[in-house]
């Protein structure tokens, strides 16, 4: 039985999400059983799931701008890293990808930065949502990111700026564009370029080279939800053209209902903020 929480957050998906087009009110049966379908046969054949205009259009007018109202608040971040999240290993080969960093320029609002009563979190809250990804994935089951700083963000890209290129922390990437940039701002991705155990390692050198024809991009409009196989495909985001940002809204899943990003990492792609905030807890804990 749902408590009343969970009841309102389901509430939330409802009021938010166009539910004519996308039924995952009910993916038992009808319409809902064949679009669930759908969404199933593209992940396994394509590794990404595009919903266009999943957000109906006067909700995504509010929740866009629910964010920008909220992204004065978030520090311009110059975010430094190799492909794969790690630290620079100096003892790989010269050419190798694990010992170069890559360099992007974003805004960012972590987890801990988005009220609880926003549209936004409660969207991200919602279990019937969650219960949608989780379907979308066939994954017997999948939680909301426990780390207090990962588990929902807002990320605007300027003019200008862009997205390095990368693997992502988890298997599954999920994320909703809450405002498109006039020109640019592409998704684009190297398809399935590794497994648990394998990786392209040409393909990737040549991406990273600048060739992509490997590549595979697509344009998404404002309120297009997307599923994409981020831990296995090197992806990156083209310059964002045009006078206004781009602005998406990431929101992380984990199998592990525990899972958080190590203080590291969290510092490497947050910040000084962050930084400070896991500082200050260190030192109150070594004083008791």
């Amino acid at each position: 039985m749902m408590n009343e929480s969970a009841v309102i957050q389901a509430d939330i998906a409802l009021e938010l999400i166009d539910l004519e087009r996308y039924p995952i009110a009910d993916l038992e049966q009808g319409a809902g059983a064949a679009f669930l379908k759908e969404c199933q046969d593209q992940m396994e054949a394509h590794g990404w799931c595009n919903l266009d205009g999943f957000i109906r259009p006067d909700a995504l007018v509010a929740l866009t701008k629910e964010s920008n109202e909220l992204l004065p608040t978030a520090p311009t971040l110059t975010i430094k890293r190799n492909i794969y999240q790690g630290e620079v290993d100096l003892s790989a080969p010269k050419d190798d990808p694990r010992r170069k960093e890559y360099m992007h320029r974003a805004q960012q609002l972590a987890d801990d930065q988005i009220p609880a009563d926003t549209m936004l979190k409660q969207l991200y809250c919602s279990d019937l949502l969650t219960d949608f990804v989780r379907r979308v994935q066939q994954k017997p089951v999948l939680y909301r990111c426990a780390d207090e700083f990962q588990a929902l963000n807002v990320v605007a890209l300027h003019p200008d700026s862009w997205h390095a290129w990368h693997y992502d922390t988890v298997e599954c990437t999920v994320t909703l564009l809450l405002q498109a940039a006039e020109s640019g701002g592409e998704f684009a991705f190297l398809p399935n370029s590794r497994t648990d155990t394998t990786e392209d390692h040409e393909a990737v050198r040549q991406l990273l080279a600048g060739d992509m024809s490997q590549a595979q991009m697509f344009t998404r409009g404002a309120g297009t939800f997307t599923l994409f196989r981020g831990g296995y495909s090197l992806h990156g985001v083209t310059k964002v053209e045009g006078t206004q940002p781009r602005i998406t809204a990431i929101l992380t899943y984990d199998e592990n209902p525990n899972a958080t990003l190590s203080d590291d990492v969290n510092v490497r792609i947050y910040g000084p903020r962050v930084e400070k905030i896991l500082a200050g807890r260190a030192n109150a804990a070594a004083e008791t």
